[in-house]
């Protein structure tokens, strides 16, 4: 199965919470279904990219980044690379590179999509078509930041830094997961 084949997998067999999230999922397979490149970065006016909304093990923090290019704390994750299969592999790999936390344990649906302009390696305005998955880190992980990031923290869901993207519809699907 290619990554473009596991990402219309995934998404047509995915049931989010809410009307938002629906149609969000329908736009998503409706630009795979039109774009045989949809899932690699050299694609124009979007692709697809694989984050992770990496939670400690008590599920009381999540851990950001601070983005270099972007200025701002995000979840882990990225663009999908050739060598990806799934997007939930994607969404771990990305995980595992940008914390440097080694026996990350993934869930295998996403808990939230979100599309995005950005100017991206391409050097061109373009969209990011998030698929976002939940993690959970083993007790006791101390992150340790890439090349990739401009820090690395953890930070109390109740209480996420200013200079940061709405974050709160992606931790509140994670939390509803978890109950």
């Amino acid at each position: 199965m290619t990554l473009h084949a596991d990402a219309v997998s995934v998404l047509a067999g995915w049931q989010p919470v809410g009307r938002e999230q629906e149609a969000l999922r329908q736009a998503y397979l409706g630009f795979l279904a039109a774009r045989d490149d949809a899932c690699a970065r050299s694609c124009e006016p979007g692709h697809i990219t694989a984050s992770a909304l990496v939670l400690d093990a008590t599920g009381e923090r999540t851990l950001l980044t601070l983005h270099p290019r972007v200025g701002r704390w995000l979840q882990l994750g990225g663009h999908c690379e050739p060598t990806d299969e799934t997007l939930l592999g994607a969404a771990l790999r990305e995980a595992t590179e940008e914390s440097g936390i080694r026996g990350l344990r993934i869930e295998t649906q996403p808990i939230h999509v979100d599309v995005h302009p950005i100017t991206c390696s391409l050097g061109v305005p373009t969209r990011h078509f998030d698929v976002r998955f939940l993690v959970r880190a083993p007790v006791g992980a101390q992150p340790v930041r890439s090349a990739e990031s401009v820090d690395l923290q953890w930070w109390p869901l109740d209480s996420l830094p200013g200079n940061v993207d709405d974050l709160s519809p992606m931790v509140e699907a994670a939390l509803e997961r978890l109950r």
